[in-house]
């Protein structure tokens, strides 16, 4: 591996919220924000072909400064459009380029991209060289142990070794098999049995290479251990779901000093960005409907969540909607 292009990011791979359609998005991220300073967290994954052609760039790149460091995801198998996708993402300030080899839609695949380009390491590789050519921040890459019949300790050495040749700067690996056929990618995330081992042991095998294990990790504990194996711990739905459960990562993975988190400090802090959210024509739901998850398994949580959701949706809702959902924990100790 090239060591001339050292990551922005300073390590804060230890701990990675990974990218997620119709939920890691900008509001999300600034809500995970006020509870993990420390921490990677990414975009959706944004198609570079999609990128390129839009006028409005800004609605697919545009992100605030508190959600540094941010990795932009982008999806595609043209090198020469990935290349154009991945300068544009440097342009716009994000800290590194990761490119998706993961996603086992079908919709997916059917655009010849994500998760079925693993049986095609060297034209994976051609695209991250361009990328790597374009650019001067990292491009990194998120792939799964396996695809189909594609799926061999041996096979996976392999394209890892053909991608880390070709420029990539940190692997981040779900440590599962995806089935293209036959499982739509809600199965693809829970069917396919994990298999941390395989990764661990890829670790084992290229000590030099830096890698994220992703996959089944659900609390703080279990990214210690897998920390203990590899570089860094990927959470997804564990974080997007359970957003709380993460309030000690900074000082659990970074050291960091501790700090008060609690749902309602959380939302009164998350109250200016939506005023101004709302200035700009933004509706309340866009940032509610990320909130509903701070608070459960506790008494009157479900009544809580319920009574958000209703005055969010509702067309006249305004700030004073979050105001008293704010006041409500205040008066419950929350």
């Amino acid at each position: 591996m090239d060591g001339s292009k050292i990551p922005k990011t300073n390590g804060a791979y230890k701990f990675s919220v990974a990218p997620m359609l119709k939920c890691t998005d900008s509001h999300f991220r600034v809500l995970m924000r006020q509870i993990c300073q420390k921490g990677l967290l990414y975009t959706e994954m944004i198609v570079a072909n999609a990128l390129i052609r839009t006028k409005n760039k800004n609605k697919l790149l545009d992100f605030k400064s508190i959600e540094h460091p941010i990795s932009l995801q982008i999806g595609g198998d043209d090198p020469k459009l990935l290349a154009k996708a991945a300068k544009l993402g440097e342009e716009y300030g994000y800290d590194e380029i990761n490119l998706n080899i993961g996603c086992p839609s079908a919709k997916v695949k059917s655009g010849n991209f994500g998760a079925c380009l693993m049986a095609k390491p060297d034209h994976v590789a051609r695209c991250i060289e361009s990328m790597v050519e374009a650019t001067s921040i990292p491009i990194t890459i998120k792939h799964r142990v396996g695809i189909d019949n594609f799926d061999s300790d041996k096979l996976l050495i392999e394209f890892v070794d053909k991608i880390a040749e070709a420029g990539a700067k940190r692997f981040a690996i779900h440590a599962r098999k995806a089935w293209l056929n036959g499982l739509n990618p809600k199965e693809n995330r829970t069917i396919p049995p994990l298999q941390h081992e395989r990764v661990i042991n890829l670790k084992r095998q290229r000590p030099e290479l830096i890698i994220e294990l992703n996959g089944g990790l659900m609390t703080p504990n279990d990214c210690l251990k897998a920390l203990d194996k590899c570089d860094g711990a990927m959470v997804g739905r564990a974080a997007y779901s359970h957003p709380m459960r993460w309030r000690k990562i900074d000082e659990i993975v970074f050291q960091e000093d501790s700090r008060e988190i609690s749902p309602s400090i959380v939302i009164r802090k998350m109250i200016p960005y939506t005023e101004k959210h709302l200035s700009n024509n933004g509706k309340i739901w866009d940032i509610c409907r990320h909130l509903v998850h701070l608070v459960e398994e506790v008494p009157g949580a479900k009544i809580w969540r319920n009574e958000l959701c209703s005055k969010a949706q509702n067309k006249k809702a305004d700030i004073q909607v979050m105001e008293k959902a704010a006041l409500h924990l205040e008066d419950a100790g929350l």
